[in-house]
């Protein structure tokens, strides 16, 4: 029987405990500069999908509350916009070297409640503070024009605002560096903002927004709502449709992303939109197998294949395909090794929750009952969790199969047979996606032709990583609208005025 302060431990405390190393976590919702309890005094467990043990609980925040952040940033917004671009810059700055000197403890927060291997978490960290460095720098060079006059009397300037408070919803499967990406542009551009984190991953938010705060970041200027999926499409209301936001910035599924969508039509706000994606990972005669195998495995298997640029079907060329299969399985069984996050060694954590096992599942016997042959992995590790799908290759996919067409967002690599250049094309175009999209050839003509030729956003040749801070991340089609990271990503959150200086005759 275990007591402290003279009281009995309930069961949730002594598993609260269990997490009491990790440094900086906070239970409380951040509004105005404040750490507060939800209004209704409600509260959601945050899980760790290794075990299913209780991290801690966080409030279960509603409308009400969203309300209230919103108000807080408007106000903060008054403020903030008329501060230098160079104390902008300075305060990004300082929140970059907190985040930078405290990557262990953000690390283990991530792989605690998304389920990373640690030096997974640890990449995330690195990858998310990059954009607070970048936008450090950024925030200094959001410049106007001075555009010639077609009148001898008239000067033409066109300046850059900030478009005001900015609604921030983001995923689970990256919890910090999509807020990062998303927060130092706003911060950057002068905006104030409102953050809605994933319900499965909370912690790491207000992790985040406590190193913020210790930078200085004024009160208002960020404020954090933490809520449960019953509370979620209240608060979402409020944070697109409340007339003092300016912006909604969303990372996550096509079908939410066009929900909010509408509803930041019915007052013509604007949207930064990063959703789906079903990136073809395309391999021609001419690329180096290896190479190209060993890119698949990260563009496929980085965060058991939960990541939206995650390559989705593989499309081979038939005089290439044994020989690429079977080194990509090789890689496969070599190098993914299931466990949870924080045990040394493990590559290849667990889903995020139940309902992506049994998305990832449900794909995976759809495909074999219809014919697919699986090569290695094809179902749950029950011996290791509930909540860990076996690293998995399927051959003989066809187009009557969902897996074919749906984004998988799990650790299944679909590998698909082509015969030309321009069928590769028509089979990797065939989606209303269009995010990111990989190349492997060593023929200089045919990668700009893919280049031009790829209805994506984002095409990477020869490598299986495209992102980071300074090009700019975004889709096309149904994967989204505007951009992230690079200069574009500071000026998604400005507005254009054109100031006309006339009668400078008299």
């Amino acid at each position: 029987m275990s007591f402290i302060r003279g009281g009995l431990l309930s069961k949730q405390t002594i598993i609260t405990m269990e997490y009491r190393h990790l440094h900086l976590l906070k239970k409380q919702g951040y509004i105005n500069g404040e750490w507060v309890n939800a209004k209704n005094n409600g509260s959601f467990p945050v899980l760790d999908p290794a075990n299913d043990k209780v991290i801690t609980d966080v409030p279960d925040m509603d409308a009400s509350d969203a309300k209230a952040a919103v108000d807080a940033a408007a106000c903060a917004f008054k403020t903030w916009r008329d501060t230098t671009a160079k104390e902008r810059s300075s305060i990004l700055r300082k929140w970059f070297d907190n985040c930078q000197k405290n990557t262990e403890h953000l690390a283990e927060i991530i792989t605690a409640e998304a389920g990373k291997p640690m030096i997974e978490s640890k990449g995330e960290i690195v990858y998310g503070n990059s954009f607070l460095e970048w936008y450090a720098d950024t925030a200094r060079h959001i410049n106007g024009e001075v555009i010639p006059s077609p009148w001898p009397n008239k000067h033409i300037m066109v300046t850059r605002h900030p478009l005001g408070v900015v609604s921030i919803i983001t995923p689970w499967n990256f919890p910090f560096a999509m807020i990062t990406r998303k927060v130092g542009a706003l911060l950057a551009a002068g905006c104030t903002c409102v953050i809605k984190p994933a319900e499965d991953t909370p912690l790491t938010a207000l992790a985040a927004v406590e190193l913020a705060l210790q930078a200085g970041v004024p009160k208002g200027v960020i404020n954090v709502i933490t809520s449960s999926r019953k509370n979620a499409p209240g608060v979402g209301k409020v944070l697109c449709e409340d007339p003092q936001v300016g912006c909604i910035s969303f990372t996550g599924s096509t079908n939410v992303g066009k929900i909010l969508y509408g509803m930041a039509a019915k007052g013509i706000k604007r949207v930064s939109l990063e959703l789906g994606g079903n990136a073809p990972f395309i391999v021609f005669p001419s690329a180096d197998i290896n190479h190209a195998a060993d890119q698949a495995m990260l563009a496929k298997f980085r965060n058991n294949g939960q990541a939206c640029v995650g390559a989705n079907r593989f499309l081979i060329h038939q005089d290439v395909f044994d020989q690429f299969v079977q080194c990509f399985k090789s890689k496969i069984q070599d190098r993914c090794i299931l466990g949870p996050g924080n045990k040394e060694g493990v590559t290849c954590g667990p889903l995020i929750n139940d309902a992506q096992v049994k998305s990832v599942s449900n794909l995976v016997d759809d495909a074999v009952s219809k014919g697919a042959k699986v090569l290695v992995g094809g179902k749950i590790a029950k011996s290791i969790g509930e909540k860990f799908y076996e690293s998995t290759m399927l051959i003989n996919v066809k187009k009557e199969m969902k897996i074919y067409e749906e984004e998988i967002f799990g650790p299944v690599a679909v590998c698909l047979k082509f015969k030309t250049e321009s069928e590769a094309l028509e089979i990797a175009n065939s989606t209303k996606s269009g995010l990111a999209s990989y190349v492997f050839t060593k023929d200089l003509g045919q990668a700009f032709r893919m280049s031009r030729q790829l209805e994506f956003g984002m095409v990477a040749i020869n490598d299986g990583v495209l992102s980071s801070a300074e090009p700019p991340f975004g889709g096309v089609k149904e994967s989204g609208i505007g951009r992230e990271g690079s200069k574009h990503g500071a000026e998604e959150y400005t507005d254009i005025k054109y100031t006309l200086f006339s009668a400078l005759d008299k």
